[in-house]
């Protein structure tokens, strides 16, 4: 929970202000139509209202999230006035993207064109009602210790007694002191039983979430310790250093911190990917159902004693292990048994130079059945997975999921466990089996560092062109 009470938080913006979107307009609607008694121009049904702005709603989200409404340093930050005047021109945005289709299509939605005035207006106050009523919410739950992230603060400088006394004195900011790692004097007197040696002895003897460094002491040192933890690093710039700042700049109290970030795959963004991948795998899981059958009821009438459901332990984002679901392709006797394992067993240790050199792929693999080799031809044995997609264990798009035991084979494993795993992914469509193994882990590690909206569209459309070839699938 607590690394995920920023994802939460924007998860919970992004359905609120699409729920008082459309409440705005309806009201709008009804209180112009059914309240008022002047007349209007033409007579528009409710439905139609409703079902065009459902339509456009993606849009206006995106609208919100480029207003950047969906940072946390906006929604949670000591002045309002950023926040309404960005909701002000969400509002006139929103609205106008209604009328601009209205004209374009001729579907005539307002009865009134006064209507537009109306709408801009219920829609600001919707949103900012809402927007209270979550930062209420949020701020009892921070209160009451959940959600909150444990931080370790170091360096010997006067910022570090600023922000031990802000993260005690302010529950609501989201955050809870667990340690600091610098001199006495920098610590304020009621906290230093809180104080340790080293960040290694820190992170040894309590459990944290953020690191806030505010001197520029081994920086790269303290950094890398962040994040083959899969924590959050925040750095307390000087005066010189902020004016050429990079990363993500946030308010802690007054103090003005850089977020140096491992992908840009965070925070509005990541809650908008997640949003996506539940109603894909909806609709996939819909269209996919009878496809699913069928390749079941085969492989459950050419092997009654084992499930045709493969499941098999993987990791993703943060080093979180789940199951992962397949349908069987292996022979029974070789699942889930490593592969020179597998070709010793059957006799074959020959083939395990082959196998290993040729990026972990052999054409006609003796451990994999007839229809096995078909459904793997046809991408049909990862069709399990689009349930993974839906329980949120991976994501359509991302970084092959890993077997425990490859992370010794990946030379910087914290990245590619930065994001969550893909069932597809920018290696997959970059050659899938057809490229050596290491050129399939800089891919994934140039995805996570390199993410962005433009990259995943390519890679989805690329993954569906992938499949109908079968490329690398042999």
């Amino acid at each position: 929970m607590r690394k995920k009470s920023d994802y939460v938080l924007r998860l919970a913006l992004i359905i609120g202000d699409a729920v008082m979107l459309i409440l705005s307009f309806a009201a709008a609607y009804a209180i112009r139509v059914h309240v008022d008694p002047r007349p209007y121009v033409f007579e528009s049904q409710l439905t139609e209202f409703i079902l065009t702005t459902l339509v456009l709603l993606p849009i206006l989200l995106i609208i919100l999230s480029a207003l950047g409404l969906y940072k946390k340093s906006v929604f949670l930050g000591q002045s309002r006035m950023p926040e309404i005047g960005r909701l002000i021109l969400a509002a006139v945005l929103s609205v106008s993207a209604l009328v601009v289709y209205d004209f374009f299509t001729g579907k005539e939605l307002f009865p009134v064109r006064v209507m537009a005035v109306t709408s801009m207006a219920l829609c600001f106050m919707f949103l900012i009602v809402e927007r209270v009523l979550v930062r209420m919410v949020m701020r009892q739950v921070f209160k009451r210790d959940y959600g909150t992230k444990r931080v370790i603060i170091i360096g010997n400088s006067r910022n570090t007694e600023y922000l031990a006394d802000y993260i005690t004195s302010k529950p609501e900011s989201g955050y809870r002191l667990a340690g600091i790692v610098a001199g006495r004097r920098y610590i304020p007197k009621d906290l230093q039983d809180r104080q340790y040696s080293s960040l290694k002895d820190a992170l040894k003897r309590v459990r944290a979430d953020v690191i806030f460094q505010t001197d520029e002491k081994s920086t790269e040192y303290v950094y890398r310790q962040a994040i083959q933890r899969h924590m959050m690093y925040f750095f307390i710039p000087s005066e010189t250093a902020l004016s050429s700042h990079f990363g993500e700049l946030e308010l802690i109290g007054t103090i003005p911190a850089v977020q140096v970030k491992v992908t840009p795959l965070a925070g509005g963004m990541a809650a908008f990917k997640r949003l996506f991948d539940i109603c894909f795998s909806l609709v996939a899981l819909i269209i996919a159902a009878i496809p699913m059958l069928i390749t079941w009821i085969i492989l459950k009438l050419t092997d009654f004693r084992h499930s045709p459901i493969y499941k098999d332990e993987r990791l993703t984002q943060y080093n979180r292990k789940f199951t992962c679901y397949k349908f069987r392709s292996m022979k029974p006797e070789y699942s889930g048994m490593p592969a020179e394992e597998a070709f010793i067993k059957m006799g074959k240790p020959q083939l395990i130079k082959g196998y290993r050199k040729n990026g972990d792929y052999m054409k006609n693999d003796p451990r994999i059945t007839k229809f096995g080799h078909f459904i793997r031809a046809t991408s049909l044995d990862e069709l399990p997975q689009l349930f993974n997609i839906l329980k949120g264990d991976i994501s359509l798009i991302g970084p092959r999921a890993l077997l425990p035991g490859e992370l010794r084979d990946y030379g910087d494993r914290s990245l590619i466990l930065a994001v969550k795993s893909g069932l597809t992914g920018f290696a997959q469509v970059s050659g899938r089996r057809n490229i050596p193994f290491e050129e399939r882990r800089a891919l994934d590690i140039y995805y996570v560092m390199n993410w962005s909206l433009m990259l995943d569209l390519s890679i989805f459309f690329r993954t569906i062109a992938t499949v109908l070839k079968r490329d690398g699938a042999k």
